[in-house]
Formats: structure tokens, C-alpha cells, sequence
């Protein structure tokens, strides 16, 4: 599975799956826009790619339509043009939603489902004509909810919709989209939750027994399936979900 001659945009790019899709994307020859709202983390995560030529970095906010807007006209200017498009920003705020203030849930959408829109609503028109391939990246908790997870749940369930949308609405433009959800994953925002815990060690045993393949994943396993489904190795794969979640979600948890 080749990329060469292609431009990635990936949003979330400073560190864990987006940092990953973004090396994983280079090292098979694309050409990769790296977005995050964190400067500092990104231009640290862009020094550790070995890639053939700069990768370009971009601070913003992903819920910012305007930010959206630059973040593409730097790509399609830098590289010439915008062939793939990663959206994979996200955070998590936990609580009941009796906990959940307003705000935070707004805060929530705003970054793991509205981002996705933005991108896409500015990506698209570079990709119609010649085509294209967005990749949202989901989770596990669009299939199976989780207490305390209200907003998280609904967030990545709606990414799924507009993955779908996309798909039937531009198929004809011979653009394709498609989603991944990931199941346990070492990732900061992983590790910030486990150690967060007094048994933390125990926790992480427990939560790797879960996976009948006998661990969490790494970013590196949802770049693989993200490669996939950027490359021209799955046209004719469009609509879908693929779940990439070491056996998680078939255990029922």
C-alpha cells in the first residue's frame, strides 16, 4: 500500500493514532499537512518523522471554521493539491449528563464532530474532479456505550452518520469515506486516564484481558487500517466502518 505522489491532511497530529497516521503516511511516500491546536507538541512530533522533505505543520482549532479554511489553503498551497483528508481530533470529557455542563458537552462536539465537518467542507472542493479519501476516525463507543460517556458516545455515533453522508454524496465525485474505530489504544490520552487510577496496573491487566488478541492497541495498528483505507488498495470500499479494536467489542464489552 503505496501513497506516493498523494497529500495527507490529518488533523490531531501532535501525538498518539494522528502522530502515527501522519509517520505511517510518510514513510509510504505521501506528502503530509499536520494539524493540532497544541503548536509546540506538533513541531515536536513533525522533528521526529523521517520524511524526504518537510512535513507541514499548522496550529489551530479544529472547531474554528476559519482555522479549518487556513489549514487547507496551506495544504493545497504548500503541496499543490489535497488528496487525502484524516480527521482524527478529539477529546474526552467524562460524567453523567446530570454532571455535564453545557458548555463541555458544546466543547466536545464542537472538536469530535463539528471538526470533522469543517475539514471535510473545505477538503472536498479540492478533491472533486479528481478524487479523494476521507478518513474519519471514530471509536468503538459509536457501536457500545459506556457509563459516564454521554457526549463522547454521541459524538463518535455521529461521526458515523457523517462518514455515510459523505460517502453517497460524493461517491460521484469519486470521493470515498470511511470510518475506523479503535478500541483500547496506548495513547497519551490513554496513559493521562490510567494513571489517573490508584491500581492503575491492575486496571490496564483487566482492560488488556478484554481483547481476545491479549492487548490494548498502538497507533500503529489504526495508521495500518487508515493506510488502507487511503490508498487505492479499498476503492471500493466507501460507507464503512471498520472496527479495529482487537476483538473488544465482539466480547460484548
Amino acid at each position: 500500500m503505496r501513497l506516493d505522489d498523494k497529500v495527507a491532511l490529518v488533523t490531531g497530529a501532535a501525538m498518539g493514532i494522528g502522530e502515527g497516521i501522519a509517520r505511517r503516511f510518510v514513510d509510504a511516500g505521501a506528502r503530509v499537512a499536520m494539524f493540532d491546536i497544541d503548536g509546540e507538541a506538533l513541531t515536536l512530533a513533525a522533528a521526529r518523522m523521517r520524511a524526504p522533505e518537510p512535513v507541514l505543520t499548522i496550529a489551530g482549532d479544529v472547531s474554528r471554521d476559519e482555522d479549518a479554511r487556513r489549514a487547507v489553503s496551506r495544504t493545497v498551497d504548500a503541496f499543490g493539491r489535497l488528496d487525502i483528508l484524516v480527521n482524527n481530533a478529539g477529546i474526552d470529557l467524562s460524567g453523567p449528563v446530570t454532571e455535564f455542563c453545557p458548555d463541555e458537552w458544546d466543547r466536545l462536539l464542537a472538536v469530535n464532530l463539528k471538526g470533522a465537518y469543517l475539514f471535510a467542507r473545505h477538503a472536498i472542493p479540492h478533491m472533486q474532479g479528481r478524487g479523494g479519501a476521507v478518513v474519519n476516525i471514530s471509536s468503538v463507543h459509536a457501536l457500545v456505550s459506556f457509563a459516564g460517556s454521554p457526549a463522547y458516545d454521541a459524538a463518535k455515533a455521529g461521526l458515523l452518520g457523517l462518514t455515510r453522508t459523505l460517502a453517497i454524496d460524493h461517491g460521484p465525485d469519486g470521493i470515498r469515506a470511511n470510518a475506523i474505530c479503535p478500541g483500547y489504544v496506548d495513547t497519551p490520552m490513554t496513559r493521562k486516564w490510567l494513571d489517573s487510577l490508584p491500581n492503575k496496573e491492575a486496571v490496564l491487566r483487566q482492560v488488556e484481558s478484554y481483547h481476545p488478541v491479549g492487548r490494548i492497541g498502538t497507533a500503529a495498528d489504526i495508521a495500518e487500517a487508515a493506510l488502507f483505507l487511503a490508498s487505492d488498495s479499498s476503492t471500493f470500499i466507501t460507507g464503512a466502518t471498520l472496527v479495529v479494536d482487537g476483538g473488544l467489542t465482539i466480547c460484548g464489552r
